[in-house]
């Protein structure tokens, strides 16, 4: 089946019969699914020609170019990538038919803005669906998805690699990417200790998601091209384990699918894209963080679950935040350090760092804000929602030395950090830093172990 099979195409007259001109596909996305969509559907497909790709939300990521590596022979001088800003601009230049919208955490009422954008400007607005860009494995598949970025997804991971190893399981994950870099040296990327990251020159963003894999003897696999990466994947792994990023959709079809819900933003789960996806396609949903949410606000999630997915098995959790030494927070004052994409375009006004300082007795938080530097100036003005909190913000060596120099300008005594690495791995800051655990705690029943072990059998 062809993508947009049913859409009116230009007929060009060649002298014998008439035939049909190739769509050209404007793809927008924020490096990732949007190069995953072109890999496995329009790479080699002649019947389309992608003009080039748009981004957004991740800094420093447009006006490059898709390689000549990744892009095929279709492309032989590769695909150009442009800010999305432009996009009726772009549209126009390159006589775009089609916009593809393909990056993730988007508000239902600003993807259908988009959507009136495109349209405005004379092309066609789409989504691609699963069957179109899901790859199929020879191995058994775990997808763990969310409703948004900061649900819980990574320490669900954790979780289930924990499970699966006590049942004699080898599991691989497979981490959503985030290739910000040299897109030609990230098409296949492994991570099995810290010098991995090193050497691939890891943002702060992955190794959030790639350092608590390594601290459990994990292997984690990542890059840009995803066939590729699942071959090499399954050579290891009795379980491939899809480990999600924002609140995408699989790159690989599973056999389990899990979503992790968040009852700290009800309602979310049926308003944003492609969250409420998730939820739909899910076996299981967990419904997270239910010990600091509002009772009321969990059985709204808990409702709105069941009314689109009666079929899921819903289960309870909880992630209980714990330092190495509380009494050192006690009484102090603390600059709280959060995940990034949790607080920026997840829209959550904290995470697990203020949750700790809170608990623990803090006697201030300060406000970063009057001491930022340089991007993350720009990240306070862009996300204006955040008070109180520093996000975690490194897409790059700049800005990662904008934000050891916000920190290391922020009076406080000491510096409590939300994020799932050891930040002091890659900042050098002149105060203490107390680095915030927290895990996955499933609550009564149905509990994932059981559902696990129906899976295996």
């Amino acid at each position: 089946m062809a993508l947009g099979e049913d859409l009116i195409r230009d007929v060009v007259w060649t002298g014998d019969e008439p035939t049909m001109a190739k769509q050209k596909i404007l793809i927008l996305g924020a490096a990732g699914r949007d190069f995953h969509n072109f890999n496995v559907f329009f790479r080699n497909n002649p019947g389309y020609e992608v003009v080039a790709f748009t981004a957004t939300q991740i800094p420093g990521i447009d006006d490059k170019m898709y390689p000549p590596a990744l892009s095929g022979k279709l492309y032989p001088g590769g695909i150009p990538i442009k800010p999305e800003e432009d996009l009726e601009k772009l549209i126009s230049e390159y006589h775009a038919d089609t916009c593809i919208l393909s990056y993730s955490d988007l508000s239902y009422d600003t993807v259908m803005r988009l959507s009136a954008r495109v349209n405005t400007a004379g092309a066609n607005f789409m989504l691609m669906g699963w069957k179109d860009t899901m790859l199929k494995s020879s191995k058994p598949v775990i997808a763990v998805c969310a409703s948004r970025t900061g649900c819980g997804k990574s320490q669900t991971t954790r979780y289930i690699v924990e499970l699966l190893r006590e049942m004699g399981k080898q599991c691989v994950a497979i981490r959503h990417p985030m290739p910000y870099g040299d897109l030609e040296k990230q098409a296949v990327q492994r991570f099995a200790t810290y010098e991995d990251l090193d050497k691939h020159d890891c943002t702060i963003e992955e190794r959030e998601e790639y350092e608590p894999h390594i601290d459990r003897g994990s292997i984690v696999y990542a890059g840009v091209d995803y066939e590729k990466i699942l071959g090499e994947a399954e050579k290891e792994a009795d379980v491939i384990l899809w480990d999600g990023g924002n609140n995408d959709m699989s790159f690989i079809k599973p056999d389990l699918y899990i979503t992790v819900v968040d009852p700290h933003r009800p309602g979310d789960e049926i308003s944003y894209y492609p969250g409420e996806v998730n939820v739909r396609m899910a076996d299981i949903v967990i419904i997270n963080k239910v010990a600091t949410a509002y009772p009321e606000d969990v059985e709204e999630v808990r409702s709105n679950v069941r009314e689109i997915n009666p079929r899921a098995v819903i289960i309870d959790a909880a992630s209980p935040v714990s330092v190495s030494d509380p009494d050192a927070i006690r009484g102090k004052i603390v600059l709280v350090v959060e995940d990034g994409p949790t607080v920026t375009h997840g829209g959550m006004e904290y995470g697990a760092g203020y949750i700790a300082a809170t608990k623990f007795g803090a006697g201030e938080l300060v406000d970063p804000r009057p001491y930022a530097v340089g991007s993350i100036i720009d990240t306070f003005e862009k996300y204006d929602h955040l008070e109180d909190i520093l996000p975690a913000m490194g897409y790059g060596d700049e800005q990662v030395k904008d934000l050891e120099d916000t920190i290391n300008n922020t009076p406080c005594d000491v510096v409590v950090t939300g994020t799932p690495i050891d930040i002091s791995r890659v900042v050098k800051v002149n105060k203490p830093i107390f680095r915030v655990s927290y895990d996955l705690q499933v609550i009564g029943k149905p509990d994932l172990r059981t559902e696990l072990l129906k899976f295996l059998k």
